[in-house]
């Protein structure tokens, strides 16, 4: 029998973030994944080393690279749209959830359960989640840096309120990671290198 899960994956290059929002330079969900893969790995190894974590770094890289594999069937809904009302984040999320399972229904049985683990929180894995949600957002800001620092100033507001909903999680590991690469987006490739 032939499974679809992964062709499904490999549609995330297809689905474009930001769609309210002129870029400067298209983001697909492909990549913010990769980004939130690697960057809830940082926070959780953070955590551990200077935190007294005891979290699963690389867990918390696989929940990052799945976070926002539903969206292959719902579309990104921008953020202003997904909040507006709560009779609509509710309805989102029903939706949401009907993806999940169709997506799951791709994979032979014997693995769905491991990816359940990647759609819907499993006991144990809050902390995770929190890196991954953290990660989310660290990754939706410096997308907003990126795009400031090419002169579109159209992410001006967004940039603010995504580092206020950063700083409001009040979560040490990703204020750490914050602090240790975040200068770095501002930089120049020449000054990246050191050059």
């Amino acid at each position: 029998m032939s499974y679809n899960f992964f062709s499904m994956f490999a549609r995330m290059k297809y689905i474009d973030r930001w769609a309210l929002m002129r870029n400067t330079r298209q983001e697909n969900l492909s990549e913010h994944s990769a980004d939130v893969a690697a960057i809830a790995h940082a926070i959780a190894l953070i955590k551990n080393a200077r935190f007294g974590g005891s979290v699963n770094a690389e867990r918390a890289a696989f929940l990052g690279l799945y976070h926002d594999m539903p969206e292959i069937i719902t579309g990104d809904m921008p953020t202003p749209v997904k909040y507006h009302s709560e009779v609509l984040h509710e309805a989102f999320l029903q939706v949401e959830t009907e993806a999940c399972e169709r997506l799951l229904n791709m994979l032979p049985d014997d693995l769905k359960d491991v990816y359940r683990a990647a759609f819907f929180k499993q006991d144990g894995d809050e902390a995770l989640w929190k890196i991954v949600k953290a990660a989310d957002k660290i990754a939706a800001l410096i997308k907003c840096i990126e795009e400031q620092q090419a002169g579109n100033s159209e992410f001006r507001q967004a940039l603010e309120a995504t580092r206020q909903n950063i700083a409001r999680m009040e979560l040490p590991e990703a204020d750490a990671f914050l602090d240790d690469f975040l200068g770095g987006f501002y930089l120049s490739l020449d000054e990246q290198q050191g050059i």
